[in-house]
Order: structure tokens, then C-alpha cells, then sequence
């Protein structure tokens, strides 16, 4: 009965996080000067048609721009709870279907890339606060530090410039030519992951970094408390004792961020997109907001990016609950 309160309440607070997100989102969208019904007879007299004050009007009045600014918010949050966001204002295209596969794509590769960022820098960093080597704990941090200091932009350049050089590929691109736009299959699956690696590298490699510090910290802090102490003195010695009590304990933070993590990731995908040239979301995001000045695609997707954090922040904080009791009491009482 405690957990179903615990988890009622977490959900409850998970809906108005996500509601007061999309409020912002939708004011954002509709503090750009000029809305989107002159942003398109704008682009139609650019193309040589005459466009009147009515016709603005007249098409406002299609768009449902002359309602209310709150009634406007309510029917798009609706909308958006049901997966359709409307029309791009720039492209004319529905934004669910111009999205499509696009953001899974894009929330998978920055999914793998936080997997594979942990399952390194968890034992790593592990290692490094337990590790009575100099040799190995320097190397760890010039390794760690590394990470950090180099862009992931940097990276991606340099892996392009020597796979041009060496292998005459700059391994742009999520798919093959001749796979870009056929039904997906195994042989376009397996097209994929031969190029999806690059960009799942790239972006785990300062995840992994800044996971190593975040994992050795919290572990050097545990290591020194009197319970492990005790431990010890009770025979518990070796990975036993690190891992069934203080990484137990350093480890639980680490899954309390998986959400900020995975916001950290997608906010560094767009440009990792634009140097290898990803027709992803993160792409698509950048177009919306520095070039087509398309608010209500831009809208959509940090909406959809939104709610999947808001969703991965729930699930593991049932999961931390399941595994310590003290999470529930500090909510609940």
C-alpha cells in the first residue's frame, strides 16, 4: 500500500512537471514575433501571390489562431498527450508523420550511448575510488579528464577526417544510400548499426567522462564511512564488500540521473548531427530554431524529449523505491 502511494504521488507529480513544461513550451512558441498564419502568406507572397489583411485574418480564423491564448494551449496539450501536434507552419507538413521514426531514432542512439557511458564508467569509476595503484588511478583520470575536455564536435571531425583519409568514407549519415528511404528490414537494420556505432561513440564519450568522476566521487565518499568499516571488521572483504554496501549506496544517485543524463545527450545530439549530417530529431531541432524559425515543430520535439525524461524520471524512481525504503518515507511520511 505504501509503494502504490508512493508511485500515485510520483505520477501525479510527473503529469504536472510535464503540464507546466508544455505551458512554457506553448508561451516560448507564441512570444515570436509574427504567428504562423503570416509566417505562410509571408512565404506565398514571396512566391509571387497577392496576400491582403483578410486573407490573414481568413486564415487565422483556419488555424484557430483567433482564440484564446489559454483555450489554444489546452486544445495543443491535448493534442500532444495523443501524439499529433498539428501542421508545420513552415513545411506544411503534420509533424507526427514528418517526425515518424525520426525520434525514436533519436532517443534510441542517446538511450545506447547513456548504456554504454554507464556500463564503462560504473566499474571504472569503482576501480579508481578503490584502487591502491597511483599508476592506474592517474591513468584513469588523465583518461576521465580527457573525456571531458575534448568536444564531442571535435571528435566526430577528427573520426571524419581520418575514416575520409584512410578508408575514403566519412561515415555520414544514419543510412547507406541505397537503404535511406526503403521499408525497414534486417539487411536495413544491419545498415544501421553499421553506421548508428559512430554517433553512439561520439556521444558517450563524454558521458562516460563525466560519469567516471560522478561514480568515483560518490563512491570515496562511501568507502571511508563507519559501516563499511564495520563490514570489514565482520569478514567482509573484496567485491563483496564494495559492492554490497558502498556502491550499493553511491550507485542509487547515479540512477536517480539517468534523466538528466539523457537531457545532457540529446542537448549535445543537434551538432553531432549537423557535422555527420543525421536526418534525425536533433537535426530537425536545429533547422526548426536557427533557420526556418519553425516554432511548432522546434515545440514538438522538446515536448516529445520532455516527456520522455519525465517518463525514464519516473520509472526509476520506482525503481530506487523498490530497492530502498527510505525513498518512499522521504515522499510520503
Amino acid at each position: 500500500m505504501q509503494f502504490v502511494r508512493f508511485a500515485l504521488t510520483r505520477a501525479s507529480l510527473a503529469l504536472i512537471t510535464l503540464m507546466l513544461v508544455s505551458f512554457i513550451v506553448f508561451s516560448l512558441m507564441e512570444m515570436v514575433p509574427g504567428d504562423c498564419a503570416e509566417r505562410y502568406l509571408a512565404f506565398k507572397s514571396s512566391q509571387g501571390s497577392v496576400i491582403t489583411t483578410a486573407d490573414i485574418d481568413a486564415e487565422r480564423v483556419r488555424l484557430g489562431l483567433d482564440k484564446h491564448y489559454l483555450v489554444r494551449w489546452g486544445a495543443w496539450i491535448v493534442d500532444a498527450f495523443q501524439g499529433e501536434f498539428g501542421d508545420s507552419c513552415i513545411l506544411r507538413l503534420n509533424i507526427s508523420e514528418l517526425l515518424g521514426q525520426k525520434f525514436w531514432l533519436s532517443l534510441g542512439i542517446c538511450l545506447v550511448s547513456l548504456l554504454v557511458a554507464y556500463l564503462i564508467a560504473i566499474p571504472i569509476g569503482i576501480i579508481s575510488a578503490t584502487s591502491k595503484s597511483p599508476m592506474l588511478n592517474n591513468s584513469l583520470r588523465l583518461v576521465s579528464y580527457l573525456g571531458l575536455a575534448m568536444p564531442n564536435f571535435l571528435l566526430a571531425l577528427m573520426i571524419m577526417l581520418f575514416s575520409t583519409i584512410y578508408f575514403g568514407d566519412t561515415l555520414t549519415g544514419l543510412f547507406s544510400k541505397e537503404f535511406r528511404d526503403v521499408p525497414w528490414s534486417y539487411d536495413r537494420v544491419i545498415d544501421f548499426i553499421s553506421r548508428a556505432w559512430l554517433p553512439v561513440f561520439i556521444l558517450a564519450w563524454s558521458a562516460t567522462a563525466f560519469a567516471i568522476q560522478t561514480v568515483r566521487a560518490l563512491m570515496s565518499d562511501e568507502v571511508g564511512k563507519l559501516y563499511v568499516v564495520a563490514a570489514s571488521a565482520r569478514g567482509v572483504t573484496g567485491r563483496r564488500l564494495m559492492w554490497r554496501y558502498p556502491a550499493r549506496h553511491a550507485l542509487a544517485p547515479i540512477i536517480n540521473s539517468l534523466g538528466f543524463d539523457l537531457n545532457r545527450i540529446f542537448n549535445e545530439l543537434p551538432i553531432v548531427a549537423l557535422i555527420l549530417t543525421l536526418t534525425e530529431a536533433g537535426s530537425l531541432l536545429i533547422e526548426a530554431l536557427a533557420r526556418s524559425n519553425d516554432q511548432q515543430l522546434a515545440g514538438a520535439i522538446i515536448f516529445m524529449l520532455t516527456a520522455s525524461i519525465v517518463t525514464i524520471n519516473f520509472i526509476t524512481d520506482l525503481a530506487l523505491a523498490l530497492i530502498d525504503p527510505r525513498i518512499r518515507r522521504s515522499i510520503i511520511g
